[in-house]
């Protein structure tokens, strides 16, 4: 009878064993692809923060040529000064 006792949890705590393998497993692959979304995100906002850097580069252009338009319509008599 102890011998049977024996089997039994020898083999309860082998299932358990790799119960706890398989779970490793499945953690450690989340762990990888939790780090490649992180990397990701970064990546875009790096990306977020060239778009903001060029849209106020095109604004400050599109302002010179609002002020370089107005005087040459000045200049033609275009507007009233």
């Amino acid at each position: 009878m102890t011998e049977d006792l024996k089997e039994f949890v020898h083999e309860r705590f082998r299932r358990t064993d790799g119960k706890l393998d398989q779970l490793i497993d499945l953690f450690t692959g989340f762990a990888q692809r939790l780090g490649s979304i992180e990397q990701q995100v970064a990546a875009l906002r790096t990306d977020f923060a060239h778009l903001r850097e060029d849209f106020a580069r095109i604004k400050r252009r599109l302002d010179r040529l609002d002020t370089r338009v107005e005087r040459i319509e000045k200049r033609l008599g275009l507007v009233e000064a």
